[in-house]
């Protein structure tokens, strides 16, 4: 009997251990991935701590999988893999196929959406096993580290601002320059948008430049953030990366007229907006979710265009627990990421 290893959680909030299993097979319409890297996110911790619906233990979290395809199983075929291809899987693992949004075309919002890490072992291991229909092509020109979290990071914000009212041209604001904004700045000033990088502290100016952003915003400066956007002739659209409910909202009377304010980042608290900021101007918030497999082929292939790359720190698999302990404790800069072979 062959084995691979993965790295599991056995119980929620347990220490993430590394143990030995068969390899697994794919079953129909499925393929077995041999994973190359596997970003660690924050999200992941929903999955460690059993708090999202359908968890169970031993749980082998990860949804950020870059790898190639080893074997595919009976009807794979069909959907356009071949053994060798490079692949990622992200947030969207797959989808029903049969509900109301699957038959409108709107996977990604699929009420039975497959997670990987959930619906099935995730990437933190040397196999995966990932429906057909998961699947993104990954161009050569990316490696595997950083087309990882580009299956969930990158095609959250690149879907996010593509999908937005804005126009080349157009003032898109970026708020917060962390794991997903670093990677909204550049998607923006690739897409000809003039673009505004917010963030805490003066220091972080240089490195928005450096980034591509046009004018930065120091939110702590003394000068309200919607005040700052104002002075610039308004945003008409605000990318808000930020996992916190008060920074998400303080851009809001920052919007030009129609202006947009696209929610990314994850928090449980409720947004502090009035009904008559929205009436005022006309403004629009939206939550966007990450994107499809279509959407992440798109994401990798923009990336690969414009040498767009995730800043990430790599270590290898038996480090799991390490690297997932420094993403929970805010001392990763921008993405883990956990790599195999």
């Amino acid at each position: 009997m062959s084995t691979s290893r993965v790295v599991q959680v056995t119980a929620p909030n347990g220490t993430l251990e590394l143990a030995e299993r068969e390899v697994p097979q794919p079953g129909f319409g499925q393929v077995r991935i041999a994973v190359e890297a596997c970003g660690v996110c924050h999200t992941d911790a929903l999955f460690v701590s059993g708090g999202l619906p359908g968890v169970s233990f031993p749980e082998v979290p990860g949804h950020e999988i870059a790898g190639h395809i080893e074997e595919l199983g009976e009807g794979a075929q069909d959907r356009g893999g071949q053994v060798g291809d490079r692949v990622a899987v992200g947030w969207f693992g797959g989808s029903c196929g049969h509900c109301e949004p699957c038959r409108e075309g709107d996977f990604i919002v699929c009420p039975n959406l497959k997670l990987p890490g959930c619906a099935y072992d995730g990437g933190f291991a040397e196999k995966v096993i990932a429906p057909a229909d998961a699947l993104a092509r990954i161009p050569d020109a990316l490696a595997a580290s950083d087309a990882g979290p580009m299956a969930c990071a990158g095609v959250t914000v690149f879907n996010g601002i593509r999908r937005s009212s804005a126009r080349p041209g157009d003032l898109v604001a970026v708020l917060g320059l962390g794991g997903l904004g670093h990677l909204g700045v550049q998607y923006a000033v690739a897409m000809g948008f003039e673009t505004v990088a917010i963030a805490r502290s003066p220091e972080k100016a240089d490195f928005a430049k450096q980034l591509g952003a046009h004018p930065y915003i120091d939110s702590t400066s003394g000068t309200p953030v919607a005040e700052a956007l104002q002075a610039l002739g308004g945003a008409k659209v605000v990318l808000a990366t930020a996992g916190n409910s008060e920074a998400v909202t303080s851009p809001v009377d920052g919007l030009a007229p129609r202006g947009e304010l696209v929610v990314i980042g994850a928090d449980t608290a409720p947004l502090g907006i009035g009904p008559a900021q929205l009436l005022t101007g006309a403004y629009v918030v939206r939550g966007h979710p990450a994107g499809t497999s279509q959407d992440v082929e798109d994401t990798v292939a923009f990336s690969a265009l414009h040498g767009i790359h995730p800043m990430t720190e790599t270590v290898p698999l038996d480090r799991a627990d390490e690297a997932y302990q420094k993403m929970l404790a805010g001392k990763a800069r921008f993405r883990m990421v956990l790599t195999v072979g």
